[in-house]
């Protein structure tokens, strides 16, 4: 038999963020071979993995992060059992490093990011690995970018909500960046401005206030004057841009924009949330 020192349990620990005894009994297990205890540790994450996968992984954090000269960002969500792990700091460290690979590498989707590598193992490929170590449902159940002049981030304080807005030109204040990023957050707009909301969001909310209108025993002739004038109040409540400012309620975001840079607008922004 090996003879398995602390070292060396240490440094396994190191490679795979697995516990001292888990690590000491996949050397012994291994009979010393380093590589081959790390494989039965990723077995491990595979078991505990496929006999959870009926758990739903409703907790965890979302994170966003900018690129140095803010012309990029990205938001992650990794996803987990309780929200006891989800503040656990190993947890926290791993949904980090993937973040800066998808900051890095710019992937087109989630898929895509899974099969980048993070260390010596892709990104799906640690994350059933981390399943075994934590023993809890863990999945990668968000990705998303932007590329812009400026792009600015907001993570909300208990992490489990973020967003991303690109602004059309470079050099502006960050403040109003990350005032816009927590209009973003708190409104939950659907789209930047009226012109970009989807024809299916648009013939819904129409169908939505002609029914009221009938309901309330408004004339027929009147109903769909009536949804056009719900739909306009529609675009302003739920286009970014057409928004009540939450810092100064008295002008839309557009204004607040304008008051800046008379040109400055957004023009694009993500936001992800897993709040229950």
């Amino acid at each position: 038999m090996a003879n398995i020192t602390a070292a060396d349990v240490n440094k396994l620990r190191q490679r795979t963020g697995a516990g001292m005894m888990d690590c000491k009994k996949a050397l012994v297990e291994a009979d010393g071979d380093f590589d081959k205890a790390i494989q039965i540790i990723r077995e491990k994450g595979m078991a505990v993995a496929n006999k959870r996968s009926d758990r739903e992984a409703t907790e965890g954090v979302v994170l966003a992060k900018t690129s140095n000269d803010k012309s990029k960002g990205v938001i992650i969500s990794l996803n987990c059992e309780t929200d006891f792990v989800a503040k656990n700091v190993d947890f926290v460290q791993l949904a980090e490093n993937i973040l800066d690979v998808a900051l890095t590498n710019m992937p087109s989707n989630v898929d895509e990011l899974k099969n980048i590598k993070l260390g010596n193992v892709t990104i799906g490929e640690k994350i059933v690995e981390q399943t075994g170590v934590i023993g809890e449902k863990l999945d990668l159940s968000y990705f998303a970018k932007v590329e812009a002049s400026m792009v600015t981030p907001y993570i909300h304080s208990d992490k489990k909500l973020a967003t991303l807005v690109g602004l059309n030109k470079a050099g502006v204040d960050e403040q109003v960046g990350k005032d816009v990023a927590m209009q973003v957050a708190a409104m939950d707009p659907v789209s930047v401005d009226q012109d970009q909301v989807p024809q299916e969001v648009i013939e819904k909310e129409l169908e939505i206030g002609r029914n009221q209108a009938l309901a309330e025993g408004k004339p027929a002739e009147l109903v769909d004057k009536i949804a056009q004038g719900k739909l306009s109040k529609f675009f302003k409540d739920s286009t970014l841009l057409n928004q009540a400012f939450i810092k100064e309620n008295k002008i839309s975001v557009k204004q607040y924009l304008q008051q800046t840079d008379k040109d400055l607008t957004v023009t694009e922004f993500k936001r992800f949330s897993i709040k229950q």
